[in-house]
Parts: structure tokens; sequence; C-alpha cells
């Protein structure tokens, strides 16, 4: 007959601690789409190497890094049926939803053909990657 082992007094009763430190996006060049979200929303690179580029806010929290990825495919927007889908997108919020598009076209981000509502807007990154710029609507 086995025993089992005695409980251990010293182990954690419940998950170990975890820090959401960031989102990664693949890109065929990171430092160009790191170059263009840092010129979007202000933010400051903090870690910046061959395949990997890192960004953070100004107030700290978790940040937005890039990766290389030589195979790396344009997600579709909307979904269809036999091609990348996209599989996540930002949302960004902003008070001023025309001047942020216009900023954020004018640094090489392109609009949506297909916009699901009416307080956002979804452009695509210059790799392909879709994100949202939206603005909160009170009733």
């Amino acid at each position: 007959m086995t025993t089992a082992p005695a409980p251990d007094a010293a182990a954690p009763s419940g998950p170990p601690p975890l820090t959401m430190t960031g989102t990664v996006l693949d890109a065929p060049d990171p430092h160009a789409l790191a170059g263009f979200y840092r010129r979007l929303l202000g933010w400051a690179v903090t870690m910046d190497e061959p395949d990997w580029v890192k960004l953070i806010p100004p107030g700290g929290g978790p940040g937005l890094a890039f990766q290389a990825e030589a195979a790396f495919v344009r997600p579709s927007w909307p979904a269809a049926p036999g091609v990348q889908q996209m599989m996540m997108h930002l949302d960004i919020e902003t008070p001023d939803l025309p001047a942020s598009v216009a900023h954020a076209l004018s640094l090489g981000a392109t609009l949506a053909d297909f916009q699901p509502q009416p307080d956002a807007r979804v452009l695509l990154d210059p790799a392909g990657h879709p994100f949202c710029l939206w603005t909160p609507t009170h009733s």
C-alpha cells in the first residue's frame, strides 16, 4: 500500500502571481510597425532588438510589442472563408474620432471598407492588422 505525500505547508494556496505585460503583433518589419504605433499613440520604445521592439505608455501599464515573422500573412477584414482571419484587434479610445482617424491615415493607416458601427472606425495598420478607433457614446 502506498501513502500520499504529506501536504507542503509552504505551498501557495492560489495561483502564482501573474502580470500582463503587453500584446505582441507579428510583422514582416517590426521596426516599421513599431514606428507607426509610436507616432500614433505617442508611446516610448523600451526594447529595440533586431527582431523585436516594445513600446510602453507614458503612465506605465501593459505595452505593445512587435516581433519579426517572415511568414506573416495580412489578415482579412472582415473575415472571409479561405483567407487569413484576424486573430485579434486593438481598441483605441479617442475623444475626437474624426481627428484621430485623420491622424492615423496621415501615418500610413488605411480605412477599412467595412465599418460595423457609427461610433468607431476600423483601420488597418501598415502591416494589415485591424485596429479600432472609437469614441464613447452617451445616451
